[in-house]
């Protein structure tokens, strides 16, 4: 992205009425880690967040694949809505409500697939959230990792069409949830709910090109990828620090 765009994005922020602003969580607000506890706000964009919550005709969401209690943990100390699990939870003033209804019993068995894989790769584990089940393998040996990786989506490939359910697979990761969910659904609902002449939607992963791919439809709407890779996103940011730099415009 080159200065010219973003000026012409805080021109047009500063003069819209009613503003969204949706941003992922990992990789975009914070580095990816070894271990997703480790995964706090720096203290420099979280002076940032806060600021742009307080943004009168402005609302910010961060779209997230965490699960509720883990997002809600690095984020209490600022008033945001938070979009998680892709959409399947959401928290608007403050509460939590489900947007789905799932009665888990595919996790009896994608479960077990799970575990076949991660015992034939060193240093992956799985992560249970409360509508979805995550592998990941940014620990593991490179190789090994992505070998296991496609292995695994093989496996899964099988199952999944039985319990309408989707694979993501994404940044060092695969996600196994149901087809009702996903942050294009999610940003959809925000839609039929309200009108707005601005949008921001920044993210870094595979998971939030259906946002992106939602916003095309949209001119008023700048959507914007963090790193390399084919995206339907309009425009690239190459890392974190860029993405702070341009938030920071956006809150002053």
């Amino acid at each position: 992205m080159d200065s010219k765009t973003e000026a012409e994005i805080n021109e047009k922020f500063k003069s819209a009425t009613n503003r969204l602003v949706l941003l992922d969580y990992d990789g975009t607000l914070v580095k990816h880690t070894a271990i997703p506890d480790m995964a706090k706000l720096p203290a420099e964009i979280s002076d940032i967040i806060r600021k742009l919550v307080h943004n009168p005709q402005t609302e910010i969401f961060i779209i997230t694949g965490r699960g509720h209690e883990d997002i809600d943990k690095f984020l209490n100390h600022i008033p945001i809505n938070i979009i998680a699990e892709h959409g399947a939870m959401v928290k608007e003033d403050g509460v939590w409500r489900n947007q789905i209804i799932d009665n888990f019993e595919w996790k009896k068995t994608i479960i077990p697939i799970l575990n076949q894989i991660t015992v034939k790769c060193a240093e992956s584990f799985i992560e249970e959230k409360y509508f979805s089940l995550t592998w990941h393998y940014r620990n593991a040996d490179p190789d090994l990792g992505y070998a296991s990786s496609r292995e695994l989506i093989h496996l899964l490939e099988k199952e999944i069409q039985a319990f309408n359910l989707k694979i993501l697979d994404g940044n060092k990761v695969v996600e196994i949830l149901t087809n009702e969910t996903g942050k294009g659904r999610a940003v959809k609902k925000l839609f039929e709910q309200n009108q707005y002449d601005f949008i921001l939607s920044i993210g870094d992963d595979v998971t939030d090109e259906e946002m992106f791919e939602y916003f095309l439809q949209h001119s008023n709407a700048f959507t914007i990828k963090v790193g390399e890779g084919l995206t339907f996103a309009r425009y690239k940011l190459n890392n974190i620090k860029e993405v702070a730099s341009l938030l920071k415009q956006l809150s002053e």
